[in-house]
């Protein structure tokens, strides 16, 4: 895993350290506390969410303390220097628990919830929805495409379009979303992924003719030879070239493993490609394609009959594109014994309150059918309803169940064993299986049915009722 830096504790915004200060002079720092993350709307127009980041998430948490010199630091900023000696000793202690990494996660539920003091759940809010919001959105934009490419492999190569330093967890979180490889050589080295590369157009720019340029290639790497075909004329020179190169090869005992094209209509130079590579006997050279590409256009490309093996993806992977960050959030569900609730007038933006679990309703075909959010005390129930929908309801009792929440760090030490990006994946790959095609879908996909027990459900409405009273009263 990636080495983060030995402290953790500066990785949050200013007003967590307020507000942390504000509990310790108030002397409420030691009121236990539990906050829920969730987000509201699936991103890219989908149904759903890839959960990734928990490793990272983890890994971070479990260094969350300050050194001297960061100390010395926030006491130049004017924070109380009681607080300063309480931070000194800082240690996160609290207890997390959530769904799986790479678990396929629906609007508004609690995937994950921190427990602990008031003042550490607050403090690692910041880190926490930093990583979790980006590698889930990243992770959740390659199964698109994988969900476009089918069997065909997949490569990322997004590190030189992506914002800084968040490219390195992009690498990782397209993996886990179902990518075969990376070109980020850093990112395969900390995270145990494999890593993929060949020519650029400089490459060939720097001979004096394009042959040249893939003989003296292939020379140096005549096993994993893939030559880039449209420096000049993909038709008339990059393939004709490619062919007498994977001829020169053969006589020499290996093989041309592709041409990428990385330009024009995909489309039909694919096409094109095939039927020159076929005709000269060259059936097992692959063809990858490259260029701004996107789940949206790999469909398309594929709908079109074009005969790519691989596909290269960039910029709309490692940035996300187009929706620049998911919306999840971390919501103060319990405090000092009692349960807590933001309230408003838009049901939809009220919170659940209480420590919750999510149940996965599974039917008869072993396909997903719901989720039921519920009290953590809640043992059975056979109903769910709309959060927001007064009178809809499902009836669930004739599904199997499983609980997708378990505890995943203990008094501040990780509890389970962190799996590597390709074993979220398969897991991914596994959950997407029970998942019903009209889930899947890119246009208007169905909205799957995520509901509240009649338990939970009263204590919402009976909590901000009291609220909304008292609100009415002072008003």
């Amino acid at each position: 895993m990636l080495s983060f830096p030995s402290t953790t504790g500066l990785y949050t915004d200013h007003y967590e350290l307020t507000m942390a200060q504000g509990y310790f002079l108030s002397q409420r720092h030691e009121k236990q506390a539990s906050f829920d993350y969730f987000f509201r709307k699936a991103p890219f127009g989908g149904s759903f969410v890839v959960f990734s980041g928990l490793s990272s998430v983890l890994e971070m948490i479990q260094k969350f303390r300050f050194s001297p010199t960061e100390l010395t630091y926030l006491k130049s900023l004017g924070f109380d220097e009681s607080f300063i000696d309480y931070l000194s000793q800082f240690s996160f202690q609290g207890n997390i628990y959530s769904v799986k990494e790479g678990e396929l996660i629906f609007p508004n539920e609690p995937a994950l919830r921190v427990e602990g003091t008031i003042i550490e759940t607050q403090l690692v809010e910041t880190l926490l929805l930093n990583i979790l919001n980006f590698e889930s959105l990243i992770a959740t934009k390659a199964c698109r495409m994988r969900l476009a490419a089918g069997d065909r492999v997949l490569l990322e190569f997004g590190l030189r379009r992506a914002q800084g330093l968040g490219g390195i967890h992009a690498s990782k979180a397209a993996i886990s979303g179902g990518f075969d490889k990376t070109s980020n050589v850093y990112s395969a080295y900390h995270f145990k992924i494999d890593s993929s590369g060949t020519m650029a157009h400089s490459w060939i720019q720097s001979f004096d003719d394009e042959l040249e340029a893939f003989r003296t290639y292939a020379r140096f790497f005549p096993e994993e030879c893939v030559l880039l075909v449209d420096t000049y004329n993909t038709l008339k020179s990059g393939i004709p070239n490619a062919i007498t190169i994977a001829r020169e090869l053969s006589a020499q005992g290996h093989q041309l493993a592709g041409i990428r094209l990385d330009s024009g209509d995909l489309t039909y130079l694919s096409k094109k490609a095939r039927q020159m590579l076929d005709e000269a006997g060259l059936h097992m050279v692959k063809i990858v394609a490259s260029n701004q590409l996107d789940e949206n256009i790999i469909q398309s490309l594929l709908a079109q009959g074009a005969p790519i093996d691989v596909f290269g993806v960039g910029t709309s992977l490692a940035t996300g594109k187009s929706d620049a960050a998911l919306d999840g959030v971390y919501k103060l569900a319990f405090y000092d014994e009692k349960p807590s609730i933001k309230v408003s007038e838009n049901l939809a933006k009220m919170t659940l309150p209480g420590v919750k679990n999510i149940h996965r309703f599974i039917d008869q075909d072993n396909l997903f059918c719901a989720d039921g959010i519920s009290l953590a005390h809640e043992q059975a129930y056979d109903q769910i309803y709309h959060p927001t929908e007064a009178g809809k309801h499902k009836d669930i009792s004739g599904c199997q169940s499983e609980e997708l929440i378990q505890q995943v760090m203990n008094q501040g030490t990780i509890t389970l064993q962190l799996q590597t990006p390709a074993a979220n994946a398969a897991y991914t790959k596994s959950r997407l299986l029970q998942l019903p095609e009209e889930h899947k879908r890119f246009l208007n996909p169905h909205v799957y049915k995520v509901g509240i027990s009649q338990k939970l459900q009263d204590a919402r409405n009976e909590m901000a009722k009291q609220y909304l009273k008292k609100d009415s009263f002072n008003s």
